[in-house]
């Protein structure tokens, strides 16, 4: 079942909100950020890099990631993801990137928000954020 409007969580931004709607609107059940990958450790141990993938599709077993970065800023986020195949291998991600948003906004009637992809508006995060400021 997907979530009520009143639980909906405080989004990074205006397009993680959008795939919610999206998800919402054909009962797909989602999680927002529910759990964090560690990635590297410094040499006491204390993880370094981690990553927490925007959703989580229970039915699926699928995690998504979105991602509104210029192909030339998604160096890290690749990173990222190829580091997660090395150490979770049976973990399921997929990566949205800003063009595969952009049709997927058009493509479900949703034209404003498929306009807020085009140039550096993209990245602009929601007024009220849940603490998380990492882009990537």
């Amino acid at each position: 079942m997907a979530q009520a409007e009143q639980n909906q969580p405080k989004f990074v931004n205006q397009i993680e909100e959008a795939f919610a709607r999206i998800l919402d609107y054909y009962h797909i059940r989602w999680e927002y950020e529910p759990r964090t990958f560690d990635l590297e450790w410094d040499e006491m141990g204390a993880v370094s890099v981690a990553f927490t993938p925007d959703f989580y599709l229970p039915d699926e077993d699928l995690y998504v990631e979105l991602t509104t970065l210029r192909p030339k800023l998604m160096r890290q986020k690749n990173a990222k993801l190829r580091r997660m195949a090395e150490l979770y291998p049976d973990v399921k991600i997929k990566l949205f990137k800003r063009q595969d948003l952009r049709d997927m906004m058009i493509k479900y009637g949703m034209d404003e928000e498929a306009e807020q992809l085009l140039g550096t508006e993209a990245m602009t995060p929601l007024p009220a954020t849940n603490g998380r400021s990492d882009p990537a």
